[in-house]
């Protein structure tokens, strides 16, 4: 696994290191010693999808609270999707800084995102489906989210969303303590 740090303190982009033959390739997309030996918290209680019918779907950008704060680590399985992480964590180098990175079903490429950063997405194609690893059970209570427009985080998006829920539309603008 090749590890790929972001603009991101904690998070990084984890894309599979192929070993091809006459048959096809081989590659490893989660190893939990590796993940260690990144710093990275290797622990999952639970797997998720969203599918995605519609290119331009954006989902995001969320986040839980303390003590129910998530580290990710989000994977496309089929088309294509824009991911990105906003550091939203006040003592970190990176607070207010986000990164984004093209996750495609072929690429098997991974991005892990760190507890106190938020997360989303816009799919580049329809039919988009991707998949999550959480380090925590989710806690509806403790979910919050920001605008995925905010020019807090000025977040430079490839395209503009078409599809987009209430909720993810009507999160606040970012302050220095959200909470």
């Amino acid at each position: 696994m090749i590890f790929a740090e972001t603009r991101v303190a904690g998070a990084f982009l984890i894309r599979p290191e192929r070993l091809a033959d006459e048959r096809g390739f081989f590659a490893r997309i989660y190893c939990e010693r590796e993940m260690t030996e990144h710093g990275l918290d290797p622990r999952v209680v639970q797997r998720s999808v969203s599918y995605n019918k519609v290119r331009g779907t954006l989902r995001g950008m969320h986040y839980q609270i303390a003590p129910h704060q998530e580290n990710k680590l989000v994977s496309c399985l089929r088309g294509a999707i824009y991911d990105v992480v906003v550091d939203l964590r006040p003592s970190s180098t990176t607070y207010r800084r986000w990164t984004g990175a093209t996750l495609t079903a072929e690429g098997f490429e991974a991005l892990f995102v760190p507890k106190g950063c938020a997360h989303g997405f816009v799919t580049l194609v329809d039919e988009a489906l991707v998949h999550y690893e959480i380090s925590d059970f989710h806690h509806p209570e403790s979910a919050r989210g920001v605008r995925y427009d905010d020019p807090a985080f000025a977040i430079e998006w490839p395209l503009a969303p078409v599809v987009i829920n209430e909720r993810d539309r009507g999160y606040p603008a970012y302050f220095s303590d959200p909470e």
